[in-house]
């Protein structure tokens, strides 16, 4: 690899959710590819990180093991980094304002950006299903899941025959007028409450559907944003030079990254117990041996 290959993006800011490390339908090895490639100055990791909701003892990849060793990393370089809980993490809440050099969970999170009020929080508090009928939320994400695994047999069929990934979910969300009608209420409501408070803008995840898009409540301008998932869109949002964009993985990007990255290879045949071991040792913990 060149020297000019290698170099990593900069980036202000850099927002992601819903990663549901721990599930069949995490792409954490594709994740692990784009925080590779990137060098961000401050990370809001904006819920549902780790699924604990679905989180299985027998299910946890190397590749999993590897996203949390690489924000961790992050944090012990001084990265600015704040976890933002959200339903299948909800766990966590109960450590709300916890921080540990430059890490810190909260439940919502204010910033000043170039002049700017940015509102960040996960947004699962405007789920009626959430508020009210919590089992039923939680008998969905099993659906859910099993969705995405058969729609991973699909995508290797599709592949095979040269048609390319599709997810299944996504048109189902699309098709469904009620799924359409979640989505729309959902926004609303982020930008009328962010209006409300003078927010410039509010930036959500939980509804696996990115966007960027400015409206107007209440005679001020709002901008909405939401940084997608990746389990089916694979995005994240970035702002850098007072602008926001919508990251969309695109596997072509590092295909010639991943024939010659040896390093990557050798880190994803380290056992878990290796890359724990490795992840004491960042914090000091313990000496590798």
């Amino acid at each position: 690899m060149t020297k000019k290959s290698s170099k990593k993006r900069k980036v202000d800011l850099l927002v992601i959710s819903d990663i549901h490390l721990g599930t069949y339908g995490c792409h954490a090895s594709e994740l692990l590819n784009y925080l590779r490639s990137i060098k961000p100055k401050k990370v809001i990791l904006n819920g549902d990180i780790i699924d604990i909701w679905q989180f299985k003892k027998n299910y946890w990849p190397k590749a999993h093991m590897q996203v949390v060793k690489h924000i961790i990393k992050w944090i012990t370089d001084g990265v600015e980094v704040y976890y933002i809980t959200g339903n299948h993490d909800e766990m966590l809440r109960k450590f709300a304002n916890f921080k540990i050099n430059s890490f810190k969970i909260v439940n919502k999170l204010v910033l000043k950006l170039d002049g700017k009020t940015a509102w960040f929080f996960h947004g699962d508090v405007f789920d009626v299903t959430m508020q009210h009928s919590k089992w039923l939320a939680k008998l969905g994400a099993k659906g859910y899941d099993m969705l995405i695994l058969i729609n991973s047999l699909v995508n290797r069929m599709s592949n095979a025959m040269g048609k390319g990934r599709i997810s299944l979910s996504k048109k189902i969300k699309n098709s469904v007028k009620s799924a359409v009608k979640h989505i729309n209420n959902f926004e609303k409501t982020a930008i009328d409450i962010a209006a409300e408070n003078n927010y410039d803008y509010v930036v959500c995840g939980h509804i696996h559907h990115p966007k960027i898009e400015t409206f107007q409540s209440l005679q001020k301008d709002v901008t909405y944003l939401n940084s997608g998932d990746w389990v089916e869109n694979l995005t994240a949002l970035e702002y850098h030079k007072s602008k926001w964009t919508i990251y969309r993985y695109d596997e072509n990007n590092y295909k010639l990254e991943s024939r010659t990255n040896n390093k990557t290879e050798r880190l994803l045949e380290k056992s878990n117990k290796e890359i724990f071991n490795e992840l004491l040792a960042d914090f000091n913990l313990i000496r590798p041996k």
